[in-house]
């Protein structure tokens, strides 16, 4: 409890102590105002000894409760509402339904929803919005839309928790749709389109989605929205979008949400501008959380900088940051990266008796990758054969690339193997044995696989790349024409073949080329 909930709580107190003196009764004040800091517990001591309560009083209690919990504490006092033959409003409802949300309780939900049907009262938006919302969290899409397809008025909240309800389930399909279909659209609703999106893995859609809202007059991103678009930046290498949120979030006053500042951090070290990260890690300073130490020593780990990886989990050790499962993914990963074999046993060893975490299958794929990149192959296949768990198509993918690194075709066959079983759809793993065989000539084995791939009809997906320009990320494949300015980009490509190959070197000239070609990509 900070300075000002102290000095409110003492005068409270206070005025608690004189009513008692003087005989008046301020009870409903003090509860009213006790919720306000809050302290329940008092207010609840309080509301135990009015001999009459109203339904507004329980309202007010079951209200802070379903905020600040227990929310299990909301129950109790409904049942003593119908022993006390004080009813419930729509109001109490509302607060119910929302702290059932919380609870995650099915049979709480559905037993609310019969009471509240019984009651018959009329329709009120702010209880059914509470109702679909608490069907949409609880992962009951259908009961929800049930609900929000039979409300004859539905506010932009009633509108927004129905396409959380979507987004939270995957459903981004139906979510756009509902989105598309709104009269009235706030900021929530854009962010939550957008946060569903980047929480799906569709990231393209999530940064588009982001760029069409800065469009809308009238609407600016919050905080949320920018924590919830910078990870599309990051996947994406965004860099252009993720400079322009910062700036934005540095004039609003966002950067101390650790949510955005964290999510920044992320993008900076993802997108390779390392020194910018650093920066913003120490300007984070003391409000660092193990989000931060992480997201510095993956973006540090994977861009080669192993041993600066490595000093930073030694430094946050001596700062006594709790670790997890992720601080030694990164840590394992630095030293993948940096061909620190040895390290990288140590610190597997010792995560599950000097730190209490329990490797997963990420950390065993690290591992693998680690003793696949070293060269020794047959240590990281004997390490597969001895896990605990069933290895996946990413530790058997990553024996198959070292493999290939190696050119070692016994131990390649037996990861191809594995991966066969295991996703015979993909194509690359065909290629990658067929490439591994063709390196040591064996030709019979090339043919079987490519006859094995028609047979099964597999085909190699195009592979594509991603470009940003203009704050607009552009996929495209080989001789791809599907661009509205192919045309421009095909000419301006011949002009610079054209300067290659006859070894111009007037690099002005060739700036007024793309200059006079205004090229979007």
């Amino acid at each position: 409890m900070g300075m000002p909930q102290k000095a409110a709580l003492r005068q409270l107190k206070q005025v608690h102590a004189f009513s008692l003196r003087s005989g008046l009764d301020y009870t409903q004040i003090l509860i009213t105002k006790l919720l306000e800091i809050p302290n329940i517990p008092y207010a609840h001591q309080l509301f135990d000894l009015i001999p009459q309560r109203t339904v507004s009083l329980y309202n007010k209690l079951i209200q802070a409760y379903s905020s600040h919990g227990p929310q299990v504490q909301c129950f109790s006092l409904y049942a003593q509402m119908f022993q006390r033959h004080c009813f419930p409003n729509p109001l109490t409802f509302t607060f119910l339904f929302a702290a059932c949300s919380y609870l995650n309780s099915t049979c709480l939900g559905r037993m609310l929803h019969a009471h509240f049907i019984k009651s018959r009262f009329e329709f009120d938006v702010f209880t059914f919005t509470a109702l679909v919302d608490m069907y949409a969290k609880m992962g009951f899409v259908e009961s929800a839309r049930k609900q929000f397809d039979r409300m004859q008025f539905k506010d932009t909240p009633t509108w927004n928790s129905m396409i959380a309800g979507y987004a939270r389930c995957g459903n981004l399909d139906e979510a756009r749709k509902l989105f598309q279909l709104m009269p009235s659209k706030n900021v929530i609703s854009w962010t939550t389109m957008i946060a569903g999106y980047s929480q799906n893995g569709q990231y393209v859609n999530a940064l588009n989605m982001f760029l069409s809202m800065e469009m809308e007059e009238g609407l600016e991103p919050n905080e949320v929205t920018l924590a919830s678009v910078l990870p599309a930046c990051a996947n994406l290498g965004a860099l252009e979008v993720g400079e322009g949120i910062e700036k934005h979030a540095r004039q609003n006053g966002y950067m101390n949400n650790p949510f955005v500042s964290n999510a920044l951090l992320e993008m900076y070290a993802k997108c390779g501008k390392l020194d910018i990260a650093m920066q913003l890690f120490n300007e984070i300073g003391r409000l660092r959380n193990l989000c931060s130490w992480n997201s510095m020593m993956m973006g540090l780990a994977i861009h080669g900088r192993s041993e600066e990886a490595l000093r930073l989990f030694d430094q946050m050790l001596e700062e006594d940051m709790l670790t997890d499962d992720v601080t030694f993914v990164a840590a394992l990963v630095a030293c993948t990266h940096g061909g620190f074999v040895a390290k990288g046993w140590e610190l597997f060893e010792s995560m599950k008796s000097n730190f209490n975490v329990i490797p997963k299958l990420e950390h065993y794929g690290c591992m693998v990758d680690l003793l696949g990149r070293a060269g020794k192959l047959n240590e990281a296949y004997n390490f597969i054969q001895n896990m605990p768990m069933k290895p996946d198509a990413v530790i058997w993918g990553a024996l198959l690339g070292a493999c290939s690194f190696h050119g070692n075709v016994e131990v390649a066959e037996k990861a191809a193997g594995a991966l066969f079983e295991l996703e015979a759809w993909n194509p690359g793993n065909y290629v990658i044995l067929s490439n591994i065989y063709a390196s040591a000539k064996r030709w019979d084995g090339v043919a079987k696989l490519r006859k094995m791939m028609k047979g099964s009809q597999i085909t190699k997906a195009a592979g594509h790349s991603l470009i940003e320009e203009g704050g607009q990320v552009h996929k495209f494949i080989v001789e791809d024409k599907l661009h509205p300015r192919s045309n421009d980009i095909y000419a301006m490509l011949e002009v610079v073949y054209t300067k290659m190959k006859t070894n111009v070197k007037d690099g002005d000239n060739l700036d007024s080329e793309f200059d006079s070609y205004n090229m979007v990509l």
